[in-house]
């Protein structure tokens, strides 16, 4: 690739990732009023859309996996869960043939409430992708995952190598 074509190569990334980065800020702001709206801190609420999602997706999480996806020690997860748990919007089964693993469940009250908080945007989000091909849409989200795998292989690629990466902290 020529020199030209490599610049246009780096202008299409940091566009994408510019553009992936303000979504991001936009997401995040809707959290932060999802948890203000249900009067949680904001990593309480992060850890209940968690919950949610997963569980809608058929893959319910456990307290390790919800530890991993908001990085939070087992014991900053487990008080967490606990106030979910005391607040009622969440509900630790034991579903496994292996019963000591413990899934996560939202109540079906918090259920309720992030589909009345959610559902406005989501028809407004489904009317933008309905203006776009599938074959485009299967091809962005390709693109995503492809995107996320890269950023996780490069970091578990450079854990434990001596503080090469990340570089040396400035001053």
């Amino acid at each position: 690739m020529g020199e030209a074509g490599a610049e246009d190569h780096a202008e299409r990334r940091d566009r994408l990732m510019e553009g992936l980065r303000a979504f991001g800020g936009v997401s995040d702001e809707f959290g932060r009023r999802f948890a203000a709206w249900l009067g949680l801190h904001a990593t309480d609420a992060v850890a209940l859309l968690e919950i949610y999602s997963a569980e809608t997706r058929g893959l319910p999480l456990s307290p390790a996996r919800l530890s991993e996806r908001i990085p939070l020690s087992s014991g900053a997860t487990t008080a967490l869960l606990n106030r979910l748990e005391q607040a009622g919007h969440i509900v630790r089964t034991r579903e496994h043939a292996d019963r000591r693993v413990v899934t996560l469940r939202s109540s079906a009250e918090s259920q309720r409430r992030a589909d009345e908080f959610f559902g406005p945007l989501a028809g407004h989000l489904d009317a933008v992708v309905t203006g776009y091909p599938p074959e485009l849409l299967a091809r962005f989200d390709e693109l995503l995952g492809d995107l996320r795998a890269a950023m996780e292989d490069f970091l578990v690629g450079h854990e434990g190598e001596g503080g090469t990466w990340p570089p040396e902290r400035p001053g």
